[in-house]
C-alpha cells in the first residue's frame, strides 16, 4: 500500500484559493504566522503521516486491542507512532498558547487532521478525542481546571475521551441514567454505564480524562437536565501528581466492523469522582461547543479514507494490465493495456478525485469560518458554521465511504482480499457515517433545526455569499441555475412544512446532498479560476469539468425527489415492514 499526504493541494488551497495570508493579517492571534512556517508545518505533518503513522495501518488490523480483566492494551505498533505524534506537539496545533498550545488556525489543523486520519484512523482516534476534550475544557472549564488538564492533554501525556452514549440512549441523550451525586468537597460521585467509548481505556497514556454526561438528583427531565463532568482515570492531587485509581473501569471492548486498532469500551462508573465543567444542567451546551469541531473532524476522517482509497485505486489502475483500449492497443509491447484505458475505471477514479478535492476545500472553508467566529468574533461566520457543520460531517463521510467502495471495485477481486488493504479502508471508513451523530441525524439537524429555525434565511444568506465570490466565468451560468434551484427548494420546504410535520425528516437526506453538491460546485469554480496552466493546474481544471458535467446534474433528480410529500414514506403500513 501507499500513502502520500496531499501537500501541494494543501498549499494551493490555503494560499491560492482562500488567500489566508490576507485573512490572518487581520486577526491579531494569527498576524505573525507566515507562509514559510505554515509550509513547514504541512511538510512535517506529511512526513509523520507518510513515514510513521502509515507504517502501522495494516499491522494493527491484524493485532486488535486486547482486554484482560479491565486492562486494555492498544496494538503494540501504535506506541512508538503515538509517542512521535504527541512529542511533536501535534495534539496542540490549535490549542490555547496560555497552557502550552500552539495557537495555530483551525484551517491549518484541518489539513493536518486529514493526513493523520488517512494514514491511520485507528491510531489518530486516540489523538482526536484528546483534542476535543482540550477544546471543551478550554471553553468551559475553570482556570484551575485548565491549568490542571490542558498542558498534559496538549502534550499527550494524558488523553481524552467523551462518554455520552448509553445502551438505551443514543441520539436521544435526554434518556441517560448516569447519576451525579454532589459531595461536601464540591466534587460529584458518578455512577452509571456508558457504551461505545472511543479511547476510554488503553495503555498509551499515564492518565485518561473522561468528559461524562450525567444527571444531578434534582435535574429536570430530558436534555435540559444534563450536566457535564471531568472524570479522570487517576485522581490528581493539588500539586498535579497522580494519585489513586478512580472508580471506573472498562467492562469490555466492543467487537467492531473496522478501526480495530481503536479501543472502544463499555465503561462502568461506580461512584467515580468527577468535577462539574460549566454550569449545572448545561452539559449539552458545553458538549456542543466541541461538537462542531468534532463533527468536522469526523467529516475529515471520511475524507482521509476517501483519499487513501483513491491513491490505492489510481496506483493499481496504472500498473494492472487487463484488456485493450477500444481505440486500439495503447501498449503494443505488452500483452495488455492498463486499466486506465477503460472508461468505467476512469469514471470511478475521477468520481473519487472530484469529491476528495472539493471535500478538502469544503472542510478548509468550514475551518476558516470556525477561526473567524472564534478569533474575529464574526457573527456571519458563526452562522455559517452552524449551518454547514452537519453538511461537513455527513457529506464528507458519505463520499469518503463511497470512494472507498469504488476503489475496491477498481481492484476487482483483489479489493476483497485482506492483503491488499482496500477492504480495511472500506470497513474503517464506514464508522464515520455513524458516530458523532449518524448522517441521517445530521441531515435532520440541517433541515429541522437550522433551515426551519430561521425560515431558510441562513441558507439564502450563504447562497448570496457564494455568489459574491470570484468564480471561473466558464461555470457562472450553471452555478446560478443551481443557486436558484437551492433557494427554490429551501423555500419550498419551509412553506410545505407548515402543513406537513414529517416533511423535514422525509426530505432531509436528499436536501443535505443537494447542499453538498452545490457547495462543491462553488468551490470547484473557485479552484478552477486560480489554477495555473501547469500539470497540477490542468488536472484541477479537468477535474472541475468532470464534476460539472457528470456529478452536478444530480441536483436535478434531487430537486424532484424533494418535491414529494412525506406521505410517500409515512403512508406505508407499519406492519408491512
Amino acid at each position: 500500500m501507499i500513502y502520500l499526504a496531499p501537500e501541494k493541494d494543501a498549499n494551493f488551497l490555503l494560499f491560492d484559493v482562500f488567500d489566508v495570508e490576507k485573512i490572518w493579517r487581520e486577526i491579531s492571534d494569527f498576524k505573525d504566522i507566515d507562509r514559510e512556517v505554515v509550509e513547514a508545518v504541512i511538510s512535517e505533518g506529511a512526513r509523520l503521516s507518510n513515514e510513521v503513522l502509515f507504517e502501522s495501518f495494516q499491522e494493527a488490523n491484524h493485532e486488535p486491542c486486547d482486554w484482560n480483566g479491565g486492562e486494555v492494551k492498544a496494538p503494540k505498533e501504535f506506541k512508538e507512532a503515538f509517542s512521535q505524534l504527541t512529542s511533536g506537539g501535534w495534539l496542540a496545533v490549535s490549542g490555547n498558547p496560555a497552557f502550552g498550545g500552539q495557537g495555530m488556525p483551525k484551517m491549518l489543523g484541518c489539513l493536518i487532521e486529514e493526513m493523520f486520519w488517512a494514514s491511520n484512523a485507528s491510531l489518530y482516534l486516540y489523538g482526536t478525542l484528546t483534542v476535543g476534550a482540550s477544546l471543551c475544557i478550554d471553553s468551559h472549564g475553570t482556570e484551575a481546571q485548565k491549568e490542571t488538564f490542558l498542558p498534559n492533554l496538549y502534550a499527550g501525556t494524558w488523553t481524552g475521551a467523551m462518554a455520552l452514549t448509553e445502551s438505551h440512549a443514543g441520539t436521544d441523550l435526554g434518556l441517560i441514567r448516569t447519576k451525579a451525586e454532589p459531595q461536601a468537597d464540591g466534587s460529584y460521585q458518578i455512577t452509571g454505564t456508558k457504551i461505545f467509548i472511543t479511547s476510554g481505556e488503553h495503555d498509551m497514556a499515564e492518565n485518561i480524562i473522561h468528559l461524562v454526561l450525567a444527571k444531578l438528583p434534582d435535574a429536570p427531565n430530558g436534555t435540559r437536565g444534563i450536566s457535564l463532568f471531568i472524570v479522570p482515570k487517576f485522581l490528581i492531587d493539588e500539586k498535579g501528581n497522580l494519585g489513586s485509581r478512580n472508580g471506573w473501569a472498562s467492562g469490555s471492548l466492543e467487537h467492531k466492523m473496522g478501526i480495530k486498532g481503536s479501543a472502544t469500551s463499555v465503561i462502568n462508573y461506580d461512584q467515580a469522582e468527577g468535577y462539574l465543567i460549566g454550569e449545572e444542567n448545561q452539559g449539552l451546551t458545553a458538549m456542543f461547543t466541541m461538537m462542531n469541531y468534532e463533527r468536522l473532524s469526523v467529516g475529515l476522517q471520511g475524507l482521509g479514507s476517501g483519499e487513501l482509497a483513491y491513491q490505492q485505486g489510481a496506483s493499481y489502475a496504472k500498473e494492472r494490465l487487463q484488456g485493450r483500449s477500444a481505440r486500439g492497443p495503447k501498449n503494443s509491447e505488452r500483452e495488455a493495456d492498463s486499466l486506465l484505458v477503460h472508461p468505467d475505471v476512469r469514471r470511478m477514479l475521477l468520481v473519487q478525485r472530484a469529491y476528495n478535492e472539493a471535500g478538502r476545500a469544503f472542510g478548509l472553508f468550514v475551518g476558516m469560518q470556525l477561526d473567524l467566529a472564534k478569533y474575529a468574533n464574526d457573527k456571519q461566520a458563526q452562522k455559517f458554521v452552524d449551518l454547514l457543520t452537519p453538511v461537513a460531517k455527513a457529506f464528507l463521510s458519505d463520499k469518503g465511504f463511497d470512494g472507498a467502495v469504488m476503489a475496491q471495485q477498481v481492484f476487482g477481486g483483489h479489493g476483497y482480499i485482506a492483503e491488499w488493504g482496500v477492504e480495511q479502508i472500506v470497513r474503517d471508513a464506514r464508522i464515520a457515517q455513524i458516530y458523532e451523530g449518524t448522517n441521517g441525524v445530521q441531515a435532520f439537524d440541517l433541515v429541522a433545526r437550522k433551515v426551519m429555525k430561521d425560515g431558510g434565511r441562513g441558507m439564502l444568506d450563504f447562497v448570496e455569499y457564494m455568489r459574491s465570490t470570484e468564480l471561473d466565468p466558464v461555470y457562472l451560468e450553471v452555478l446560478e441555475e443551481n443557486f436558484v434551484r437551492l433557494i427554490s427548494v429551501t423555500e419550498g420546504i419551509v412553506e410545505r412544512s407548515k402543513t406537513d410535520p414529517d416533511l423535514s425528516g422525509a426530505v432531509s437526506a436528499d436536501y443535505l446532498e443537494l447542499v453538498g453538491l452545490v457547495c462543491y460546485a462553488w468551490l470547484w469554480a473557485r479552484m478552477a479560476l486560480v489554477a495555473k496552466n501547469d500539470e497540477f493546474g490542468q488536472a484541477k481544471k479537468e477535474t472541475a469539468r468532470f464534476f460539472f458535467s457528470r456529478l452536478l446534474p444530480k441536483t436535478l433528480s434531487l430537486e424532484q425527489s424533494i418535491s414529494c410529500t412525506s406521505e410517500i414514506l409515512m403512508d406505508f403500513a407499519e406492519e408491512s415492514f
